[in-house]
């Protein structure tokens, strides 16, 4: 009966210590949802049909070497954006299967991935991207952002049709690298 105590109380001890680590350290509560999203929570709720909403507004961004590229200049590519900071826990937890998926569509020329750090801070962003060897292409805005496009919530990612049209949004974290998102995404392609 005593061990079985001990051992409760160890359980309990490292349970309260992992969820204090949890509220203190990004990094671990990245950890635990990228456990998560590996087990299949986290999945972005794909919508029944690719009917898409209107134009998104213009929005300007710089990829960090002074060179800008206008929202609206990538008309006729599909375009994946996703809103992030590196301070975000659900934003780092995705950041390896948004890896993945840009991964799989890089050299497909009717694709554009732009991550955009919101913080604007793209000298951090890029260490951070780096440091965990995520080949994603980095952006910050240089324009306000309109709301259609990102809101109060990070992470958020949307999806641009060919048209330039909203046709999915997300807020918070989740998993691109599923085979139902990728099978979703890959119908925006085909259009």
């Amino acid at each position: 009966m005593k061990l079985k105590s001990f051992f409760s109380n160890i359980f309990s001890g490292l349970l309260l210590l992992l969820v204090i680590l949890m509220f203190v350290n990004p990094s671990v509560k990245a950890t635990m949802m990228q456990g998560l999203m590996k087990i299949g929570f986290f999945r972005p709720s794909l919508p029944k049909t690719t009917e898409s909403a209107p134009l998104a507004a213009d929005v300007s961004f710089d990829d960090g070497s002074g060179k800008e590229i206008l929202l609206s200049s990538l008309k006729g590519k599909v375009v994946f954006l996703n809103f992030w900071a590196t301070w975000c826990p659900p934003c780092r937890a995705e950041m390896p299967s948004l890896n993945t998926l840009y991964e799989k569509y890089r050299n497909d020329k009717n694709v554009i991935f732009l991550t955009v750090d919101t913080d604007g801070n793209y000298k951090k962003a890029k260490a951070f991207m780096q440091k965990h060897k995520y080949s994603l292409p980095l952006y910050v805005a240089t324009s306000r952002i309109p709301g259609e496009l990102l809101e109060r919530s990070i992470p958020t990612t949307v999806i641009l049709n060919k048209k330039g049209q909203i046709a999915f949004r997300h807020e918070g974290a989740a998993d691109y690298s599923n085979a139902e998102f990728i099978k979703y995404f890959g119908e925006f392609i085909k259009k």
